[in-house]
């Protein structure tokens, strides 16, 4: 029971990880299969000076034709709509909310918003800025040639709009009484422009005019994101966060659900680069407005923030040479807190069970069902006992975290791998986490600590918790797979001999792989840095994730409304779609009054 719970936690960390690898591969994956940009670009048009204030969300394409001509043939997006991620997409209540909003907007503008339609409407440089979420208030300006904008269905439709004029410039307009929806559309030189609301149509034409009216590019929050970021990409995305994060379809319908820590932030800005083998996300997060001595610290440990790219960014970098080449996760980040660090250990390695989940911060989703209370897998289950606790003693515990408080950790690496059996049926996964302290660790009282948080969960005694001497490494001597190394001012913990070995080697430059050895040479000073090896760990991940999600509870009843199984189908049907992705990696910056964010995924084709 122990084992399987210890797995399912362990295959849950490393899902997480993975969506959200995939929820920003989804992204970038429109443009999959394109080459890199070569061509010398003529001046682009001023966009952003032809959108009217108040946007919420800015999105700019350099060539957005292009980009869907590309997605649409794709392989990708062949495979998605066959999988079982797509299958769950479908029937998700944001999708048939987007279905709702585009069935009014047919009856408005008399045209489906389908494929062939977004396709004539389709330009070079474009820009979509959004007003309202929930009304899904927009305003598109693509540059199109007039000839081309002529020949689309909307321009051979327009006997069917109203006529309006605004300085001089004529646009179309239709509602409809039912939805209260409208559209307009209008031809401005080799301009092609799309407003779901009648002032956003009228304020572009005056903007495109040379009227002085205000503009996206007179606010605040633009400027101040915009001139904080570099060049724009292939995509740009600029959002005014102060205005979306309180929205209530944001706390609904971001994926993410981290909309506390979403508050920080005023705005952002995040740009797509794209060549053959890698695809290049450069965010700025600004922030609040707040000085240096108000700023809360990375990682809420107490220290200053001056000194995390002194010290903190600096041990970050350093870790990330101790990551072997069998990793399938790492995660390192700079001043972690005392608590942080002891949650690590004990879920990563000392206590790897599934513990309580945490306290939720939305609604639960109503299940729309027959009535039914439970299912015959759970006919072993107890109803009148308090489930099983496996947290250890407050003294065990505590010992750990004193050591933890006294010699602060400057840094902490986390570092996952799978492997398979010999017999090629279980798939094991193995975990490791480094610690940089301030000053060098005592071995003896770490290991000490280590064993006295071990030993209520183990034994009444001191069998199996003592401590015998490997081949670099101490490792404890009963059935409880522990390895444990001091290193100076690093702590290395692990569950695995090989995995704490590689490490090792790598610390003290004895690995003979130069990359791995070298690694610190090339990492940026930054307060977090995470990596994902997609194309190492997809094949074991969907042999695992077969057996943990218990296929047979949902596949005995053909005549049921089956749902894909989460991990097995779902999330690796996705994983199956995005094969070609072979790697991620984050790396994050403080720059006191913005966050950098660099996410950079590398192609295999």
């Amino acid at each position: 029971m122990k084992g399987e719970a210890t797995t399912r936690e362990a295959v849950t960390r490393e899902i997480m990880m993975r969506i959200t690898t995939v929820l920003l591969a989804g992204v970038v994956c429109m443009g999959f299969g394109w080459a890199a940009y070569q061509a010398t670009a003529a001046p682009e048009p001023p966009l952003p000076g032809y959108v009217p204030a108040g946007a919420l969300l800015y999105l700019q394409a350099k060539d957005f034709s292009s980009l869907l001509a590309h997605w649409n043939g794709s392989a990708q997006k062949q495979q998605w709509l066959q999988s079982s991620n797509y299958e769950l997409f479908s029937r998700s209540r944001l999708l048939l909310r987007l279905k709702d909003a585009g069935r009014q907007f047919s009856t408005a503008a008399g045209l489906p918003p389908d494929m062939n339609f977004l396709t004539q409407m389709a330009g070079k440089q474009t820009a979509f800025a959004l007003y309202d979420i929930g009304k899904l208030q927009f305003l598109y300006v693509t540059r199109l040639p007039s000839a081309s904008a002529m020949q689309s269905q909307l321009w051979q439709t327009r006997a069917q709009f109203e006529t309006r004029t605004v300085g001089g410039a004529t646009f179309y307009l239709r509602r409809d009484p039912e939805s209260e929806r409208e559209v307009e559309f209008a031809v401005s030189g080799d301009y092609l422009l799309l407003a779901t609301r009648e002032d956003l149509m009228a304020g572009a034409l005056q903007l495109m005019g040379g009227s002085k009216g205000r503009s996206l590019e007179a606010e605040a929050w633009w400027t101040q994101s915009v001139s904080a970021a570099g060049p724009s990409g292939d995509l740009r995305m600029v959002l005014n966060l102060e205005k979306i994060v309180p929205s209530p379809y944001f706390r609904s319908y971001w994926i993410q659900q981290n909309v506390t820590d979403m508050k920080q932030y005023s705005a952002a800005v995040s740009d797509l680069f794209r060549s053959r083998q890698e695809y290049r996300e450069e965010r700025v997060l600004i922030k609040k407005t707040q000085t240096t001595a108000e700023a809360p610290p990375v990682g809420g440990s107490g220290q200053p923030t001056a000194l995390v790219p002194a010290r903190g960014a600096e041990a970050t970098a350093d870790l990330l040479r101790l990551v072997p080449e069998s990793a399938g996760v790492y995660e390192a980040k700079a001043y972690p807190s005392p608590d942080s660090c002891l949650e690590l250990l004990a879920s990563r390695i000392l206590a790897p069970h599934m513990g309580p989940a945490p306290a939720g911060q939305l609604a639960p989703h109503v299940q729309l069902t027959s009535g039914e209370t439970g299912a015959t897998s759970d006919l072993e289950t107890r109803i009148d006992q308090a489930p099983v606790s496996f947290a250890n003693d407050a003294g065990g515990s505590s010992q750990l975290k004193e050591i933890l408080k006294k010699n602060q950790v400057v840094a902490a690496l986390q570092i996952e791998s799978t492997e398979r059996d010999t017999a090629g049926v279980f798939v094991r996964i193995h975990s490791a986490v480094a610690l940089a302290g301030s000053s060098d660790w005592d071995e003896a009282t770490v290991r000490a600590a280590l064993a006295a948080f071990l030993r209520p969960s183990l034994t009444a005694s001191q069998l199996g918790v003592g401590w015998r001497q490997a081949s670099g490494y101490y490792e404890m001597d009963g059935l409880h797979p522990l390895m444990a190394a001091v290193r100076g001012k690093n702590l290395i913990v692990s569950n695995d001999s090989g995995l704490i070995s590689g490490l090792l080697a790598n610390l003290t430059g004895a690995n003979p792989n130069l990359e791995s050895a070298n690694r610190k040479m090339d990492s940026p000073l930054a307060v977090f840095i995470a990596g994902f090896n997609h194309s190492r760990v997809k094949e074991n991940f969907a042999g695992l994730t077969r057996v943990v999600d218990r296929p047979e509870v949902n596949g005995g009843n053909p005549g049921a409304d089956r749902q894909p199984q989460f991990f097995s189908e779902n999330v690796a049907s996705l994983s199956a779609t995005l094969a070609a992705v072979s790697s991620e990696k984050i790396v994050v910056r403080d720059a006191g009054d913005k966050v950098l964010q660099t996410v950079t995924y590398q192609w295999s084709q």
